[in-house]
């Protein structure tokens, strides 16, 4: 493939040394703070997407946009404008999602988000899914989390905390909201009190608890580093991209990273 990344902070440089190990080229770059003409890579640097134009270095095949929640959806526009694929990373802005799908679509282009990239989330996903199904009929067990990430993220909860706990509301019957915010009284036997700490270098833990009086069941996804999410970004970046290169119709619309690994498992009838 040809790469657009867009962002060019510490996860935008994992994706690019990693886009070049698996084989890919890196078309451009695009970030208004990198102040050379060229990333590390050799690929030309832009301020903004406009800038980069419509195809520049022979076309790109997709953009892998990992920025902040302010800008994510104007590149999003801007990218569909040019019918750029996009595979969007960021996080605290899918408040805005009904804004970019519209224009996703009106543009006739394809993008592909997720709160977090990574195959293990996406798989502690499916596991803490099930887990809450199986446990909704005990109501002995009752249900919380928390999720802890280095001092510098931006959104609180995390992205990944959020669809966590959507995930467990869908999949529990006696579960119907979720509370984030510091209780100052005992939660009510509806809601899924999920927390957040920010600490230090922490690349990312969530934890799912399952508490009952006689035992208490923990289920935990740590992130060891940012590869994870850069490996799944490129691994849905291809299948984005795939059906275009292998000769049928590229793919047009919206879509998640549950679209991949459904297709990917072939499961008929995905948990979430």
């Amino acid at each position: 493939m040809n790469i657009a990344i867009i962002g060019y902070g510490k996860m935008g440089k994992i994706l690019e040394a990693l886009a070049a190990e698996q084989g890919h080229r890196i078309g451009a770059v695009v970030d208004p703070l990198w102040d050379q003409e060229k990333s590390a890579s050799g690929a030309p640097v832009y301020r903004d997407i406009p800038a980069m134009g419509g195809s520049p270095e022979g076309g790109i095949d997709a953009a892998l946009e990992f920025t902040g929640p302010g800008t994510a959806l104007p590149n999003i526009k801007a990218l569909a404008e040019r019918r750029i694929p996009a595979v969007v990373g960021t996080t605290g802005w899918l408040n805005k999602l009904a804004e970019a799908e519209a224009a996703v679509r009106a543009a006739g282009s394809a993008l592909l988000w997720a709160s977090n990239f990574s195959l293990g989330v996406n798989l502690f996903y499916r596991i803490a899914a099930f887990a809450a199904r199986l446990a909704d009929p005990f109501p002995e067990y009752d249900v919380a989390g928390y999720e802890v990430h280095h001092n510098k993220k931006a959104d609180s909860p995390s992205g990944t905390a959020k669809t966590l706990a959507e995930l467990v509301i869908k999949n529990m019957g006696r579960k119907t909201t979720a509370v984030y915010e510091m209780l100052d009284r005992p939660p009510r036997p509806e809601e899924l009190h999920y927390a957040s700490l920010r600490l230090g270098a922490v690349p990312g833990v969530h934890t799912l608890i399952l508490d009952s009086p006689a035992d208490s069941i923990e289920i935990t996804h740590s992130a060891r580093n940012r590869e994870g999410l850069a490996r799944g970004a490129l691994l849905a970046a291809r299948w984005l991209v795939r059906a275009g290169q292998d000769g049928g119709k590229a793919r047009q619309g919206v879509f998640t990273m549950d679209d991949v690994l459904a297709e990917l498992l072939a499961a008929s009838a995905p948990l979430i």
